[in-house]
């Protein structure tokens, strides 16, 4: 199993509890493709350094996951169809 890193960034006019519910809903995204979420990181709201889609800040998150070599893939088009991700990146982390 390789370990990848996750970055995504929520709209910044979601509350907490949505907040908190789009992190969850990211997890279960990470689990049903079949990866094993090991730490996630909520580093808060910051500014972007350009505007997307309008937002000038959003709230970072980053998840640290192992999984299979297809896994990237399937959450990067999960990641582009959710309403609640601005962007996200998934990185895989050499050993």
């Amino acid at each position: 199993m390789a370990q990848y890193e996750l970055m995504y960034i929520l709209k910044p006019d979601l509350g907490e509890e949505a907040q908190q519910s789009a992190i969850e809903k990211v997890e279960q995204i990470v689990e049903g493709a079949g990866g094993t979420v090991e730490k996630t990181d909520k580093w808060g709201r910051r500014k972007l350094a350009y505007a997307i889609d309008d937002f000038t800040e959003g709230f970072y998150v980053v998840v640290n996951f192992s999984g299979d070599g297809a896994i990237a893939n399937e959450i990067t088009r999960l990641l582009n169809i959710n309403e609640e991700v601005i962007r996200s990146m998934v990185v895989r982390l050499d050993d």
